[in-house]
């Protein structure tokens, strides 16, 4: 089943972040079995080049490729497209129009407004017709909801058509709440519940990133009725057991 059928089932599916321009880093983590891998051009320096070698890496392990966006822009949703990848994960929706932009920008015409060219994903020019069936059978938009301006237009956001399925930006939408940093604030929780709620109204599949690659934070969030799970990201997963597996080394010195 692909990852657009997935999302629209509510299966529960698990993925995480790379922000390393590393071919084996994506590599390494999609033959882990995560069900799908982001690569994050907003918080790192990932060039485009780059995320184009690296969704290549993850269609060579079946992995489909989200990239996250540095914004809401259409020249960007073009090339990333372009590029191959299966999705976008677009940053700081905050209401409806924002959201059919971003889907204006991933399909052609009639269905959106996107420009059209040959590159990687159209096979160069040898597979365009194929390419726009594939797109509309399998492109993913994600909407990230981090501000409480989103939390207040959630439902007619999620109601989009094209919006496949939302994650919450649980830090930026505790800064945009002025508690940056504080997930645990009762504001924050009930910002989060209602985003929650509006995606059982609407049927979408939502979730999190659990940015600490904790497993019982996972579970609690699975527990919670979340069924798209980020789980950590390279840098993270790569500290956390360097320093962890040092310390028991050392304990035992």
């Amino acid at each position: 089943m692909q990852l657009k059928a997935k999302l629209a089932r509510n299966a529960l599916t698990i993925g995480s972040w790379i922000t390393l321009g590393h071919p084996s880093i994506a590599d390494i983590m999609a033959a882990a079995g995560f069900d799908w891998l982001v690569l994050d051009t907003e918080h790192s320096v990932l060039e485009l080049s780059e995320v184009q070698m690296l969704i290549q890496v993850l269609d060579s392990r079946a992995c489909p490729a989200i990239v996250r966006l540095t914004s809401n822009h259409p020249d960007q949703i073009k090339r990333i497209m372009d590029a191959g990848a299966t999705g976008v994960m677009v940053p700081m929706i905050k209401t409806a129009a924002d959201a059919e932009a971003a889907v204006n920008s991933v399909y052609y015409p009639p269905r959106g407004q996107r420009g059209v060219g040959l590159a990687r994903a159209q096979g160069y020019g040898a597979r365009f017709q194929q390419y726009r069936h594939w797109l509309e059978e399998n492109a993913v938009i994600i909407a990230m909801i981090e501000h409480i301006d989103a939390v207040d237009a959630i439902d007619s956001i999620l109601s989009v058509p094209g919006i496949d399925a939302y994650i919450i930006g649980p830090y930026d939408l505790s800064g945009s709440l002025g508690r940056p940093g504080e997930l645990d604030d009762p504001e924050v929780q009930a910002a989060i519940e209602r985003v929650k709620d509006a995606g059982r109204r609407t049927g979408k599949a939502g979730g999190i990133h659990v940015v600490e690659p904790n497993p019982e934070q996972l579970r609690r969030n699975i527990e919670a009725g979340f069924s798209f799970l980020g789980y950590g990201l390279d840098i993270r997963i790569l500290d956390t057991v360097c320093r962890s597996h040092l310390q028991n080394i050392r304990e035992v010195l």
